[in-house]
């Protein structure tokens, strides 16, 4: 691990002292849980976009649907 510093305003690390306060962990351990929450965000962001950008290229027709339809459908009593 390497060790950086880290400029924060005043009410910003009071309010990160007192989460990790209620965490029960350091102020480190709360930053760098938040940046990986942060960066994993970040990541299904992109992947999301992907998904997008790749469905509007190339959109899904009707008949790809179809076949699914007898699974989809109640059971008929």
């Amino acid at each position: 691990m390497k060790t950086i510093h880290l400029v924060l305003g005043t009410k910003l690390l009071k309010s990160v002292d007192r989460a990790a306060r209620r965490r029960k962990v350091n102020r480190s351990a709360l930053i760098r849980e938040a940046l990986h929450e942060h960066l994993k965000r970040l990541q299904t962001q992109e992947l999301e976009a992907l998904d997008r950008r790749g469905y509007l290229a190339q959109p899904q027709r009707v008949e790809e649907f179809l076949v699914w339809e007898e699974t989809a459908a109640w059971p008929k009593d």
